[in-house]
This record gives structure tokens, C-alpha cells and sequence, in this order.
């Protein structure tokens, strides 16, 4: 027995499974035995008997759980930091456990009682460095860290559990005598696998499997180089024996009907102080403000989500609901994050969703210059769709030729400040660009429920249940207005569109007013002219559905015409292509480019086969744009939805609906998806803008 050692353990006396706080309890509600409970209870205290000294706290009637002190609190030198339980079934147990610590002479720590923090079972003392590993994500919130390492005056290390069967730290990540570490993975987000790596060499890691793990081998209690646990595999076994351990396994399996094992079932009361001690607070904070109609649009969930799923924490410290349907609400939610980097990534996300600092906390932008064309500073901001503003001398400036993917790029004049979104090959030495999150905010519409009604094809969403025909109506009443004000629409089209037959009913809208630019690569075109002067697509009879003899060869024939003209423009002045949708462009004035690529044939004297000259032409094109049709074009339409701006309402429509949950998944209310054949679409689009432009009939009944 080591006499510096000591340990609180709890007496079964009370345990049972009562309710359901952790999936492990799940279908175990008065299925556990008393009895064998007991039993192996004290099997496991009598082993540690052998190693350290046990002591233990008084069990309460009506608090089952307090058999588990490892919950009790978290102690180092002569301080304890009491627990404050997540749920209300074990919170009764907060007043016994500090009662035992002041008894015994500790310095009593307690956090704000709405600051969930479950002690042992979240902060675990490293073995071989001088930190605090903490656990956050189910019991714990990540806001305690900061009291930790205050009040510990120690380096705390914050690791985000995102396993609920695995809710405590200590139930999948052991530290071992010598700065070995017990640990499954998969239970920690990537960032904390990332700390555990950076922190712990590869020869002390002992990464175990699930098989392992969902027996609770992580659930330890390690005394110098003994580990007692509930049960382990042979394997897992012999590597621990290979690096010094010895195992010992006693049976708890009746505890972990709740959830806990060996390490749940006992508190380590005894961790003295070392000197290289020192306290440090990696928990960074802030405090954002939304406002807009929050409940009824989902904006509050979604602010929400982003802030735990970037591995952050939140308190909402205030919330104004609007009183009425058309009013707005308001609310501030502090943000923590273990690290500034994870700070800044939460923070732009949540930027992107409309969230501003408080009028005091409002800073300028962070500036660094262009040392070299084309290079940004590291941590550069990265733009996206949604209107941008940034702070400059105090004053908010609204960034020009906004687009995703881009930086900020400040140019100082007589006049002021300007902003401009650039691409990073078009930076500029004398520019200055915005790094860092900070004195940057975006300009949303306002989401409600009423405007998502409005038009439900315009609520950001994908179906292939939804009626076509009803799509199609909203779509068509869309172009109709668009058109009637003298708006812009842009047509992004891949060939498809002419092997399902919907060439012709694309060329119609053309040629009626309908497209005002045309987007494509070279095989679009191809295909088009193919079928104009040779009747097939890839060889392909449009009209029969069957392969013409030699038709393999059609394209390359069409190719080679166009080329000998000089141009598509030329080959319709010649008279050599006299229907199709590249010549109703030419007859209409409709702007059309091409972009180029590897796997092209010719290509087409039309197709920019320039990278960066094709760029520029369509981001050319798509100013101004009202909307945009993207047509069973993936990679075309990705490209242009990355250079348009929030506020042009975008219609994919593919057959393919991995295709168009990624066109569609922009995060904007005017976007959406069809998943539907696009010849039929757009046969059944036309259908519906002659009824629309047919003159109004009153029909007399006799």
C-alpha cells in the first residue's frame, strides 16, 4: 500500500438505476442488482486497499449516482473545485460532497450554479507533464476551464468529447504513470486528437479499439504502474504489460449499467502540487449579438449549432423576443473556444449568419500589406457570398465585387478607404487585406417564416419528391418578372441538356427574351451545333434514340466546320448553322463564354482555353444577375456559384441529387434545388410561360 496515496469511494448502499441521464442507462431502469452491485464494489475497494488508502464519504438516501465520487469535484494540493451537475438528478449530491471536502481541510472552489462542471470526471492530471486535461461537450461546459486553471494555478488542456457514450472524459482517455496515455479516439473531436498528439509522442499513446472502450478499459485507476479496470482484451493486455503495466480486472459490470466503472467509482483525493505548476487560460471569449426574426427562421439554432460544432461553448445572456409577427429579436450570446484559432473559425461562421460585436466592443479591421503580387498575408479573412462591411477609421465601408473565396483588399485614396473582394492571384503590392476576423460583418436579408412561403422554391432546400410542375410554375411566374423589368438571367448549361431534348426548348427561351447570358463549356456547344447540322448528340439519332454509323465521329466533324468558319457568330452569318441555342444567342445578342478544359475536343474556336481569362468572362457576365438557371452542369455551376453574390436566386436542377445538394447548400434563402431529368424541365418551363403569356380568355357557359 502507498501511503501518499489516498482515494474516496462511496458505499453502494443507495445505488440503483433510477432514470436515464446517459445512454447506458437506457432499458436498464431497475435492472440492476444490489446485491452483485455491492459485490463488486467491494471487490474493486478491496483492491485498492492493497495500493493506497481508501476513504470514504457518507451515501445519501435518494441520490443513487453519489456512488460515483469521481463526480465529487477535482482536487489539487489543498484545493477542491466542487462539482455543479448538468442534470437536476444529481445535483442534490453538491452540498455532501463539499461538506466532505471542508471536513477534510481542502480550500472550497465553487462555480456560478449555472456553469455545469462534474469534477474528476472531466479533469484528469496529466502523468508525465504538468496540465490539467478537461473534458467539455455533455456534462462539463467549456467556460470552467478558465475557473480550473485560476483556481488550480495550472495549464488546463481542453478536449471536446463528441461520443455520448462516452459524456465524461474519464470514461475514454486515461493518463498513466510516466506521461503514458490510455485513450479511444474516435470520442474526441479532430482538434482535440490533434492536442493529444502534439502533446503526447506516438510511443506513449495507446490508442484502444471500441471493442475495448464500450467495456470501460479507459475507466481506470492507474496507482504507480498497477492499472485496475473492469475488463480488457488479451491484446490491449500486452501492450500495457509491454510498456510496464500490470492489470488488474475486477467486474463492475453492474455500474456500468449507469454508465461508470473503476475511475467513476473513485476520487483521487491526494495530487500534490508541482512546482512547474502554472496557471494558464487557453478558454477565449466573447460576446456577439443577433438580431432578426431568430425563432421563427431557425437563425437562433443555427447561430447555436455552429458555435458546439466548431467545438466552442455558449450562454445566452439575454434574449428580446419580438412581440409581434413582423417584429424582430434580439439576443447576446457569449462564445468560448479552447484556442484563438478555433475563436476566429467560430467566429467568421457565425459572421456569415449576420452576428456583430457589441456597439462598445466594435474594433477597425486588422490590416496587413501585400509584401508580394498575388501572396496574401497569413490569416487572411476569406470572403463569401453574403454583402460584407468593414471597419476602416472608424467607419463601416461596404466591400465591392463581392464573391466567395476571395480576400478584402483595402486600397487608401484621396476619397477614403475602399474595399474590394479580389482573388488572391490579383492582389497587389501597396494593398493592405483584412486578417482576422475582427471590425467584419455581413448584411443578410431577413429570413422569416412568411418569406420562405412566399415562394417555396426558394427556401434552400433539395427534393426529387416535391411535384415538378409546382417548381416549374413558381420558376416560370420568376422568369416571367425578371424579364418584364428588364432584370438579367443566366443560364449555366452542361451538354446533358441536349441529349435529354432539352436544346430546343432552352433555344426557345432565347430566343422569347428569357436568357440574357449563356455560361458552358466547349461541350455544351459541341453537342448543340451537332445535333443542329448533323440531327444526333454523341452520335446519337435525337429523334429515334438509336447510334447513326460513324455518328462517333460527328462531333469532331462539327468541330472541325466551326473552326474552318473562324467562329460560331461566323458560322451563323454564313448560313452554316441556322437553328439551336448558340444560334439564337447570335441572332439575339446573347453574350455567351465557353470555358475551356483538358478532356476537350478542338476545341471550339469560341472556348477560352485560358483558366483565368475564363473567369473573368463570367464573372463579367453575372453582374447585375437576377437569377440563375444551372443546368446539369456541376462543375460549371460550382464555379459560378462561388463568384456570385447572396441575393441572386439560383435554381440546380440535375438528376443527380449529390449534384444538387452541393449547388444548392449555400446557406441562402434564394437558392434551391431540383433533382428532376433537365429535359423534361425545361420542356414543361416552357409549357408554362405560354400559358403565362397567353392572353387572358373569358369563356361564356350557355
Amino acid at each position: 500500500m502507498s501511503s501518499d496515496i489516498r482515494i474516496l469511494m462511496c458505499p453502494p448502499h443507495h445505488y440503483e438505476v433510477d432514470y436515464v441521464i446517459n445512454p447506458w442507462m437506457e432499458g436498464n431502469i431497475h435492472k440492476s442488482s444490489r446485491d452483485r452491485a455491492t459485490e463488486q464494489w467491494e471487490g474493486l475497494y478491496k483492491v485498492l486497499k492493497e495500493h493506497a488508502i481508501v476513504d470514504l464519504v457518507e451515501p445519501q438516501q435518494g441520490w443513487p449516482d453519489m456512488v460515483f465520487t469521481a463526480n465529487a469535484g477535482v482536487v489539487l494540493g489543498q484545493v477542491a473545485v466542487v462539482s455543479r451537475f448538468f442534470h437536476k438528478e444529481r445535483q442534490g449530491e453538491e452540498p455532501y460532497f463539499k461538506d466532505w471536502f471542508q471536513k477534510q481541510g481542502y480550500t472550497v472552489y465553487e462555480l456560478p450554479k449555472d456553469l455545469p462542471f462534474e469534477g474528476a470526471g472531466d479533469a484528469l492530471l496529466d502523468r508525465g507533464g504538468n496540465w490539467l486535461w478537461a473534458g467539455y461537450g455533455f456534462r462539463s461546459e467549456l467556460d470552467s476551464h478558465s475557473y480550473l486553471a485560476k483556481w488550480l494555478d495550472i495549464e488546463v488542456v481542453s478536449l471536446q468529447l463528441v461520443d455520448e457514450r462516452f459524456y465524461h472524459l474519464d470514461t475514454c482517455f486515461c493518463p498513466l504513470t510516466g506521461g503514458y496515455l490510455l485513450y479511444y479516439p474516435p470520442a474526441f473531436d479532430f482538434y482535440s486528437n490533434r492536442i493529444i498528439e502534439m502533446r503526447v509522442p506516438a510511443e506513449k499513446r495507446i490508442a484502444i479499439q471500441e471493442a475495448d472502450a464500450v467495456k470501460f478499459a479507459c475507466n481506470a485507476v492507474n496507482i504507480g504502474h498497477t492499472v485496475v479496470m473492469n475488463q480488457v482484451s488479451n491484446d490491449l493486455k500486452q501492450q500495457l504489460a509491454k510498456v510496464g503495466f500490470q492489470v488488474i480486472e475486477t467486474p463492475l459490470n453492474e455500474f456500468i449499467k449507469a454508465g461508470g466503472a473503476a475511475k467513476c467509482l473513485t476520487l483521487r483525493s491526494t495530487e500534490p502540487i508541482q512546482v512547474e505548476h502554472h496557471a494558464n487560460v487557453p478558454v477565449e471569449s466573447r460576446i456577439i449579438r443577433l438580431e432578426g426574426h431568430l425563432l421563427d427562421s431557425g437563425l437562433m439554432n443555427r447561430a447555436l449549432d455552429k458555435i458546439v460544432e466548431g467545438g466552442g461553448s455558449f450562454q445566452v445572456l439575454s434574449f428580446q423576443l419580438g412581440e409581434q409577427r413582423q417584429s424582430t429579436s434580439k439576443a447576446e450570446v457569449k462564445v468560448s473556444a479552447p484556442s484563438h484559432g478555433m475563436m476566429e473559425e467560430i467566429v467568421s461562421q457565425l459572421i456569415n449568419l449576420g452576428a456583430v460585436n457589441l456597439p462598445q466592443d466594435e474594433r477597425d479591421a486588422k490590416l496587413q500589406p501585400v509584401l508580394q503580387n498575388g501572396v496574401a498575408p497569413d490569416d487572411f479573412y476569406v470572403t463569401t457570398i453574403y454583402p460584407t462591411e468593414v471597419r476602416v477609421h472608424g467607419q463601416w465601408i461596404r466591400l465591392q465585387n463581392q464573391r466567395m473565396d476571395g480576400a478584402i483588399a483595402i486600397t487608401h485614396t484621396a476619397e477614403g478607404p475602399v474595399a474590394r473582394c479580389k482573388l488572391l492571384r490579383d492582389l497587389e503590392v501597396g494593398e493592405d487585406v483584412v486578417v482576422d476576423v475582427q471590425g467584419i460583418r455581413t448584411v443578410r436579408k431577413p429570413e422569416t417564416r412568411d418569406s420562405k412561403q412566399e415562394f417555396s422554391f426558394m427556401s434552400g432546400s433539395v427534393s426529387s419528391e416535391r411535384r415538378v410542375e409546382l417548381v416549374v410554375e413558381q420558376v416560370a411566374w420568376e422568369l416571367r418578372q425578371v424579364r418584364d423589368r428588364g432584370g438579367k438571367v443566366v443560364v449555366t448549361a452542361g451538354p446533358v441538356v441536349i441529349h435529354t431534348g432539352g436544346g430546343e426548348h432552352l433555344a426557345k427561351l432565347i430566343r422569347e427574351g428569357y436568357v440574357q447570358a449563356l455560361l458552358g463549356g466547349n461541350a455544351i456547344a459541341v453537342h448543340d451545333i451537332e445535333q443542329s447540322l448533323m440531327g444526333t448528340s454523341l452520335g446519337v439519332d435525337m429523334k429515334r434514340g438509336v447510334a447513326v454509323r460513324g455518328g462517333h465521329r460527328h462531333h469532331l466533324k462539327v468541330i472541325n466546320s466551326i473552326r474552318r468558319c473562324g467562329s460560331i457568330a461566323a458560322a451563323v452569318d454564313q448560313g452554316l448553322l441556322t437553328r439551336g441555342i448558340f444560334y439564337e444567342c447570335v441572332k439575339n445578342n446573347v453574350p455567351f463564354s465557353l470555358a475551356g478544359s483538358i478532356r476537350d475536343d478542338g476545341p471550339l474556336p469560341d472556348t477560352q482555353m485560358d483558366l483565368i481569362k475564363a473567369q473573368a468572362e463570367y464573372t463579367h457576365l453575372l453582374k447585375n444577375t437576377d437569377m440563375i438557371l444551372m443546368l446539369s452542369s456541376m462543375l460549371h455551376s460550382i464555379g459560378v456559384g462561388n463568384m456570385t453574390p447572396a441575393g441572386v436566386k439560383m435554381v440546380c436542377v440535375d438528376i443527380n441529387p449529390a449534384v444538387v445538394t452541393k449547388l444548392s447548400d449555400r446557406g441562402s434563402v434564394e437558392s434551391t434545388g431540383v433533382v428532376t431529368d433537365v429535359g423534361l424541365f425545361l420542356s414543361l418551363l416552357v409549357q408554362q410561360l405560354d400559358k403565362l403569356t397567353q392572353p387572358y380568355n373569358l369563356t361564356t357557359t350557355v
